[in-house]
């Protein structure tokens, strides 16, 4: 627009050589701070698809139409030769031209139309195109640079002390509010677009920590419900490779128990797989506290010595769906272990269950067991049962998000594992 050419007498302003040096060095110092303000948004910005042609055109188109119509707006000095006009029209399609460079360098682009500015009067479309592009793309560092290299003759104009009335001050102060209107804008725009990036970024992390809890509660789930069946059916077995001269009716009862122990564990994992393979049918039953007693059941027909006291007030189908279910995990792990690292199936287990609203839940599990069952696990290639410790560690993450609290350890020669539920009033 060349707003800054003219005083308000008509006469070209003349640039001191300290002026002139000011502004070299401030548009040094945005050069490379544009230069080390990202490689990888510069790489980004310098591909174009199909979207960022036509968002060029579109910028090309704008700079183009500002020019063309703010043509009689634009203030010349009326000795202007018709030669040097056309030349300045020439050099204000060259700047609207190279607004297509704004990808891939958009800093040294709206340095050198800024510098250019004082010396012709169309290069305001493309330097408003410039700017908004460096506030959308760069650091707000590298646009603070540019801000101030854009609105440093604002003191000149000032200091000449231009009337009101005169119409070059109209046309100033409008120039400079289209290059405020513009960093403005591109500021904005960043702004939205790195809080829609930090929202994908968060749903992303969302996604991957849902992803990772939903692995972890079906290795909780498959554990929970394998081990207790398994374990029944290791024992059995190895009961009867250690006896093979036990009599028929004992050799029908375990094989007995490893059949239904092995047909229920089908079951439960053919229920899981289920809920796996098609989500939207529903959850699968999850047991409650009452059927704790079916659980110790289970365990007495398998051969286990399994006493359970149960004083619940109302009765356990009154307990809370969270803690029941916490409770009958706890149990169900608790037989477990204690099938794992008992001294044998005749090994004594016993299962204490209290509670009632507003006292909340207690659940202990007692039995005797060896100091080194955990050490013999790991190295014997026997019979013994697999364990690595990861049920104990399930469990404990199982009851904290249910709100309780879960011990376990020596007791004397017991092993003691101890929990307690909130039930609320």
């Amino acid at each position: 627009m060349g707003l800054l050419k003219m005083d308000r007498t008509g006469r070209r302003i003349r640039w001191t050589p300290r002026t002139q040096w000011s502004v070299r060095q401030l548009a040094g110092r945005v050069r490379r701070a544009g230069q080390s303000a990202g490689v990888g948004v510069e790489r980004r910005m310098s591909r174009r698809g199909g979207r960022e042609w036509a968002a060029d055109i579109g910028a090309f188109v704008f700079a183009g139409c500002f020019m063309v119509l703010s043509a009689d707006a634009v203030w010349v000095d009326p000795g202007t030769s018709p030669t040097a006009l056309l030349l300045d029209q020439l050099a204000g399609g060259l700047a609207c031209a190279a607004v297509f460079l704004r990808r891939r360098m958009p800093v040294p682009l709206a340095t050198v139309l800024l510098l250019a500015e004082p010396f012709s009067h169309f290069t305001t479309g493309p330097i408003l195109v410039a700017l908004f592009t460096v506030a959308v793309n760069r650091a707000p560092r590298v646009t603070a640079l540019l801000s101030v290299l854009a609105f440093g003759p604002v003191p000149i104009f000032l200091a000449s002390g231009p009337a009101a009335d005169d119409p070059q001050t109209a046309s100033a102060l409008t120039y400079f509010a289209l290059l405020a209107g513009a960093i403005g804008w591109g500021l904005y725009v960043r702004s939205r677009r790195q809080l829609v990036l930090s929202l994908r970024e968060r749903a992303a992390r969302a996604a991957t920590e849902a992803r990772r809890e939903a692995r972890e509660d079906i290795a909780r789930e498959m554990h929970d419900v394998l081990a207790h069946r398994l374990s029944l059916l290791s024992v059995h077995a190895g009961a009867l490779e250690f006896n093979p001269g036990a009599s028929p009716d004992q050799v029908g009862r375990a094989a007995g128990v490893i059949r239904d122990s092995a047909h229920q564990a089908l079951e439960d994992l053919r229920e899981i797989i289920g809920v796996l393979r098609a989500p939207d049918a529903g959850d699968r039953p999850q047991p409650v506290l009452a059927d704790v007693e079916q659980l110790t059941a289970e365990s007495r027909q398998a051969g286990s010595r399994v006493t359970l006291a149960m004083d619940v007030a109302g009765g356990p189908d009154t307990a809370p769906p969270v803690a029941g279910r916490t409770a009958y995990r706890i149990v169900q792990e608790g037989l477990t272990n204690a099938r794992k690292h008992g001294p044998g199936p005749d090994a004594p287990v016993s299962v204490t269950v209290r509670g009632g609203s507003g006292k909340g839940l207690t659940v202990e599990i007692r039995n005797p067991a060896r100091r080194d069952a955990a050490q013999r696990d790991s190295t014997s290639t026997g019979t013994a049962i697999p364990g690595a410790g990861q049920g104990l560690i399930g469990l404990k993450e199982r009851t904290l998000l249910a709100g309780g609290t879960l011990e376990h350890g020596w007791d004397g020669t017991d092993y003691r594992l101890y929990a307690t539920l909130p039930w609320p009033r």
